[in-house]
């Protein structure tokens, strides 16, 4: 069965690059893009219409078009989260994107989730709606990463553990196996997870020392 034309939601670099992965490495076909009508300051995109999101329905009902929520990590995913749930409210079904040169042997995802290339998923791992895991990171077996959560770049999630919602994890940061991240957990890069991290919880990675070398043994 023909996968339905995709509209995409945003006009920035997420955006951009959500496009290029559904265009070169999908079968699906892009027919437009939308954003809040306030914030729409040109009528085309990439060579694609846009449209007003509070009446995207009228022109691209649900039942011919899904929708792609191409939007960051900004106020810890939040914002992503309040479109997606906007747009399932309009009766969307949310596409997501798995990259063919991604090894992915979980279990499940979810609906509006962005894998890149390089990612590792072990098995029995499962993703929530919502989920971005950006290139390049591994997470480990019956590891579950929940909704509306952002893994940036050569992040390694060990076995067993659980991202709650909304989570951020940063470039090259770590979890130990069996960890716990509360909801709204920020992870900094290259931090270095060994305990289980309630709610809002932010940790940080030690700062590096910088010094300059000098110019005598040059």
């Amino acid at each position: 069965m023909k996968m339905k034309s995709l509209i995409i939601y945003g006009t920035g670099a997420i955006a951009e690059v959500a496009e290029f992965y559904f265009r070169r490495d999908s079968e699906r076909q892009i027919a437009a893009f939308t954003n809040a009508g306030e914030y729409i300051s040109q009528d085309r995109f990439l060579d694609h219409a846009v449209y007003p999101f509070e009446t995207i329905e009228k022109l691209f009902p649900p039942e011919e078009f899904d929708i792609f929520i191409a939007i960051g990590y900004k106020k810890t995913n939040q914002l992503r989260r309040s479109r997606f749930l906007e747009a399932k409210a309009k009766g969307y079904s949310c596409a997501s994107y798995i990259s063919t040169k991604a090894s992915y042997f979980g279990n499940s995802y979810g609906e509006n989730c962005l894998v890149l290339e390089n990612n590792v998923i072990q098995p029995y791992v499962t993703l929530g709606n919502n989920v971005f895991l950006w290139s390049g990171n591994h997470v480990g077996h019956h590891s579950k990463i929940c909704d509306h959560s952002f893994v940036s770049s050569h992040v390694v999630i060990s076995g067993n553990c659980i991202i709650g919602q909304c989570a951020f994890l940063g470039v090259n940061a770590t979890l130990r196996d069996n960890i716990v991240l509360g909801d709204y957990c920020v992870i900094s890069p290259g931090a270095v997870v060994m305990e289980n991290c309630q709610d809002r919880s932010v940790v940080t990675a030690p700062k590096s020392e910088v010094r300059l070398i000098k110019r005598d043994v040059i």
